[in-house]
């Protein structure tokens, strides 16, 4: 109270003086309105929040104080606080301070930082003072000071709970130690063991290298310091390192000097040739060209690896025979876009050039060379820079050079990998459309070896980009709404329709939105597959996706015995030997198809389920690559819940189309760049450790209509391709004998209805059990009619309202 009152008096003194004015001609006053930001920014405002701050650090101190000769006493009062009501518990509290001030200690010390937790107080103390006085108290860094808390307290917490398991749990340091230091420590000792003590020390030493500013080690540890040699300066001087002012010493010659004073004359009077004198070399690429339709009016001609027979192809077994009248979809089904093709002017090229180049010179940079390649989208400017140039001061000179073309989606690659050139992407004026047609028709994707080829879109030199999904294994595509996500989506089906026959391909498609995907309802007997019984081909309830996935495990665990009773590794072995009928088929083998899983919006799916779809799509991801299932999931916002270190780690292969932000960027790629993008099809595609800018070909909704209403109006299969039936244990929970229930039903029971809360890891925690026994007795609960059914990642519905109805419902079960 005493330093309250002095710290009131000082504020009013200071409020006085500032308010003493000369009397000025009075104005009309003008009617104030009531606004929370201008309370905000009322310096009573800053006062009063400035003083209720260096309260509460003094009345945190006293309680924290307290704490340490009463917690043990206050402990079991403030965890039963909610049943006794805060007069009963308040009586029975030891601390100074009360219950309130039993409770902040018992969570901020005991609970979570132990005795660290009195390093919080200068930091609140500081900042009220900063914000009561305008100004810090004795010119304190408060951004420092609690910088140096906060890793004062995590040092502090991790060295003392790692002290206690070396000391095998002393009470002297049960006592100082809280929650995160406990938890630190057995994370930290069982990732790195004693190791644990190296990290503490390198920890400490780089704070304090960096809080005292400390630069030169041997101010701490002298040692003898050779003279520098004129070569020595040489090689600093490459190295960009901004020139120092040279102290001559007793041992240092002056010749030495003088040689580095020439060598920065030599640099600062280094002539920089202007824009205009550099060449711009400009890389024309052949337009690809499109295979005839004359040549064959169907893809069977690019079936060439699967059709080519040995002598005897009589005697091979030839799984298409059912469907031998199939017809492949022609071109003639997609648009030409005759004028979708936009040349890039002259003009375009030399401004953005001598742009480029004068942004360069202003920072004293120098190239050599510059030659630009135009692509679809973008136009890649590759230059040479001057020898001594360091990379690092260019590519820090994207945003500058992004001002000075005044264009969006700027990037630059440094070094673009295999040559010794640095990329500058720069997007075009006028975007040239890539129609699909035109890659479909070339000889690259036609007359393809691959087992799945996919076309993933056109590079910046205008060459076609053709992957195959069956060595990916899997793909990941991400992308913000209207970004092009979808229209990738169809490409990549599309693509598989038109090379693959189909007794070849098998697609599993899921559509939550259930509008996207919708259109491929027509190749439900050609393409499909689905579980026994399903009405709809296009799965959209996420309960149908959980037990679609699971058969695709059982499918794939089915697979697996298949290879392993014929002795092979992959399903294409396995194939050629059925083929070859050197395979029973009454001993259950059989022609396996490719399955590709298709999930649209796959956030969407995670919400609502979590882990159910998680756990199989991961197993999916990581064993049914040689058996010939793949998967690709497309998500808007790739964030880390959706994408979680599981799944990211089986995806090797991600896409990115545009995105809001480089936090984005980095969870689907592992780098920036998606953020600068351009959007409308405009993507990133991570394969093999690099990154490769492409255009994605622009198909649309009415071409994919006519592509499903050809093939669907042909003769197909009677039904969709059957995967296993799969038994929902969650279906069969109702048949549960309550004869034999769980000694502790009634426990868990009584449990569940006091909280109203039907968790299986409420019983686990409460009631300290395992998770199979705490599943097994939520399942006899909704046998018994007391929960309600699953739900997914939510809660279970309490069916009981209330104490006294669930103990006549137990004596009904007896």
């Amino acid at each position: 109270m005493f330093s309250l009152c002095i710290n009131l008096g000082l504020i009013h003194a200071t409020t006085v003086a500032q308010n003493t004015y000369r009397r000025k001609k009075t104005l009309p006053k003008k009617r104030k309105t009531f606004s929370w930001l201008s309370v905000s920014f009322d310096k009573r405002f800053l006062i009063a929040i400035g003083l209720l701050l260096q309260g509460l650090s003094v009345f945190l101190f006293f309680a924290f104080v307290s704490h340490l000769f009463h917690g043990k006493a206050d402990q079991s009062t403030i965890e039963a606080a909610r049943e006794l009501g805060v007069k009963v518990a308040g009586a029975r509290i030891h601390n100074w301070l009360g219950l309130a001030g039993a409770m902040s200690a018992y969570y901020l010390m005991f609970r979570w930082m132990g005795i660290a937790a009195f390093l919080l107080l200068p930091s609140i103390y500081l900042l009220g003072h900063s914000w009561a006085y305008g100004k810090s108290w004795g010119g304190a860094n408060l951004y420092k000071i609690t910088l140096g808390a906060i890793f004062s307290i995590l040092w502090l917490n991790l060295s003392l709970g790692y002290a206690d398991i070396l000391f095998q749990h002393t009470a002297l340091l049960e006592n100082l130690i809280g929650g995160i230091g406990f938890e630190l420590a057995l994370l930290c000792d069982s990732l790195i063991g004693w190791g644990t003590l190296i990290l503490l020390f390198i920890a400490l030493s780089i704070f304090l290298i960096y809080f005292f500013n400390i630069t030169s080690l041997s101010k701490l540890f002298p040692v003898h310091q050779s003279k520098p040699t004129p070569q020595a300066l040489l090689e600093a001087h490459t190295e960009e390192v901004p020139p120092q002012p040279i102290q001559a010493t007793a041992t240092e010659s002056i010749s030495d000097r003088d040689i580095a004073q020439d060598i920065s004359i030599a640099t600062e009077e280094k002539e920089i040739l202007p824009a205009e004198e550099i060449p711009l070399e400009i890389e024309t690429i052949e337009e690809v060209t499109e295979t005839s339709l004359e040549e064959g009016p169907s893809f069977t001609v690019a079936q060439s690896k699967n059709e080519e027979q040995p002598a005897d192809a009589l005697e091979n077994y030839d799984p298409k025979l059912d469907l031998s009248a199939y017809q492949y979809p022609t071109l003639e089904l997609l648009d030409e876009h005759p004028h979708a093709k936009v040349a890039v002017s002259q003009e375009e090229l030399a401004q953005n050039k001598d742009k480029i180049v004068a942004t360069l010179t202003n920072f004293k940079i120098g190239i050599s060379s510059i030659k630009a390649t135009i692509g679809p989208t973008v136009t890649l400017y590759e230059i040479v820079p001057e020898a001594g140039i360091k990379i690092s001061r260019i590519k820090n000179l994207e945003d500058d050079i992004a001002l000075s073309l005044a264009a969006l989606g700027i990037r630059i690659i440094a070094p673009i990998p295999g040559k010794g050139t640095i990329g500058i992407e720069v997007p075009n004026k006028h975007r040239e459309i890539v129609p699909l047609r035109a890659i479909l028709g070339t000889e690259k994707f036609m007359k393809s070896s691959m087992e799945l080829p996919v076309i993933m879109g056109r590079t910046i030199a205008n060459e076609t980009y053709v992957a195959d999904l069956a060595r990916m294994p899997h793909l990941l595509i991400a992308g913000a709404t209207g970004q092009g996500k979808s229209v990738g989506l169809n490409v990549v089906l599309t693509s598989l329709i038109y090379k693959k026959h189909p007794s070849q391909l098998k697609l599993v498609l899921v559509d939550p939105k259930k509008v996207e995907l919708s259109l491929y309802n027509k190749l439900e007997r050609h393409f499909l597959a689905e579980l026994p019984g399903d009405d709809e081909p296009i799965i959209t309830e996420t309960k149908k996706v959980i037990n679609t996935l699971n058969s695709l495990c059982l499918e794939m665990d089915q697979r697996y015995e298949l290879l392993k009773e014929a002795g092979v590794r992959n399903i294409k072995e396995y194939n050629e030997r059925f083929v070859q009928r050197r395979l029973n088929p009454e001993k259950g083998h059989r022609f396996l198809p490719y399955i590709v899983l298709v999930i649209d919006e796959f956030a969407d799916m995670m919400m609502t389920a979590g882990k159910e779809i998680e756990t199989p799509i991961a197993r999916l991801a990581q064993l049914a690559r040689a058996i010939g299932i793949h998967l690709v999931l497309a998500t808007q916002r790739p964030s880390v819940n959706v994408i979680t270190g599981i799944i990211k780690a089986n995806f090797p292969v991600r896409v990115s189309f545009k995105v809001t932000s480089k936090i984005d960027s980095r969870t689907i790629l592992d780098t920036g760049g998606a953020e600068q993008l351009v959007g409308r099809g405009d993507m990133l595609l991570s394969m093999n450790s690099e990154v490769i800018r492409l255009q994605c070909p622009f198909l649309d909704t009415e071409e994919v209509e006519r592509i499903c209403d050809y093939v669907g109006s042909q003769r197909g299969y009677s039904t969709a391709y059957q995967l296993p039936a799969y038994e929902d244990e969650q279906a069969d929970r109702g048949d549960i004998d309550l004869g034999e229930k769980d000694t502790m039903f009634e426990e868990a029971a009584r449990l569940i209805v006091a909280h109203q809360q039907g968790s299986t890891s409420l019983i686990q925690r409460k009631m300290k059990i395992g998770y199979n026994r705490a599943g097994r007795l939520i399942d006899q609960l909704e046998a018994a009619g007391i929960v309600g059914p699953f739900e997914g990642s939510k809660a279970r519905e309490v069916l009981v309202p209330d104490e006294y109805s669930l103990e006549l419902m137990l004596k009904e079960i007896d």
